[in-house]
């Protein structure tokens, strides 16, 4: 009897919590019924109150170029609504930076009749796995190929489910972003080296550990004379200057007199949505929604506001 009795109250208590979990998604839908008003804290220092989708247009004129298709314009907004979003959440309160480095580039005075069609048509869209928003990263060009977070980013938390490699059309990008060459003097490495806490005054080379499937520098060596720094590509790519070395899907590094000359192609992380691949697929007359499910996997799109 008492086991009955006890079974009853389990029973009782998983009813009350699928119930209780219903009404907590219904609640959080109910705030966004209503398109939110946010801050965008300028570059100088001044507050701007805005509604968000107006804000979503500014970034989408600052992260990409003009008399793109409008497509591309409108999965980026998806992708910067999303972002935007996660990030409100995770800072607790109503401001964004409107600084590339704290958040999204922010430049309101390139927006043009197409962006806005692109924010209208994808208005309240955002990307969730799971009930919660993705990292919605997203680059220049892909090389031909997204990465992972690990090896794009040296993503210290557990990949995510919803980031997977994939082939990525970026043939429509500049020749040299589809491949480029840039000379990295031994000063300029053993400079970005004491970033990392080394310090040395000769270097000695420069060895590739390893790669990962699509031919990104997943760790490399830094060989100098008091020993040696083992870092992830990404990490590398970030002390040497990111606009410096475009990329970490490189096919080769040559020795030059007292430089390295470094070959690669593609521009950004590699992580996400490719710029590059999103122009070519709006191109080909996919719809916004499908460039984004094809750069992430298994991820709902919803509409949150109307």
């Amino acid at each position: 009897m008492h086991r009955k009795y006890f079974n009853k109250i389990n029973f009782l208590l998983i009813i009350f919590i699928l119930i209780f979990s219903a009404c907590a998604k219904e609640e959080e839908k109910a705030k966004y019924k209503e398109e939110p008003t946010i801050q965008v804290k300028l570059k100088d220092g001044n507050i701007k109150k805005i509604k968000i989708e107006d804000y979503i247009a500014g970034v989408v004129a600052g992260e990409m170029k003009k008399d793109w298709p409008k497509n591309a314009y409108a999965a980026q907004a998806i992708i910067a609504r999303t972002f935007t979003l996660k990030r409100l959440k995770e800072n607790g309160n109503n401001t964004i930076s409107a600084k590339h480095e704290e958040a999204q580039a922010y430049k309101p005075e390139n927006i043009t009749p197409e962006i806005k069609e692109a924010i209208k048509m994808t208005r309240g869209e955002v990307v969730t796995y799971n009930g919660q928003y993705i990292q919605g990263w997203f680059h220049s060009s892909a090389g031909g190929q997204t990465t992972s977070a690990k090896v794009g980013l040296a993503y210290k938390e557990d990949e995510p489910a919803y980031v997977h490699s994939v082939k990525s059309p970026d043939g429509a990008a500049p020749a040299d972003i589809q491949n480029w060459k840039v000379d990295i003097s031994f000063s300029d490495i053993l400079a970005a080296l004491q970033q990392t806490g080394e310090v040395s005054k000769e270097l000695k080379g420069l060895k590739v550990i390893k790669k990962d499937q699509t031919g990104r520098i997943e760790e490399i060596e830094i060989v100098h004379d008091q020993g040696s720094k083992k870092l992830k590509g990404a990490e590398f790519r970030t002390i040497i200057g990111p606009d410096k070395l475009k990329s970490t899907l490189i096919s080769s590094i040559e020795k030059s007199g007292n430089k390295f000359i470094f070959s690669g192609s593609g521009y950004g992380h590699g992580v996400g949505m490719s710029q590059w691949g999103a122009y070519k697929m709006a191109q080909d007359g996919k719809k916004p929604e499908d460039i984004v499910r094809h750069y992430f996997k298994d991820i709902k799109i919803e509409k949150i506001w109307e």
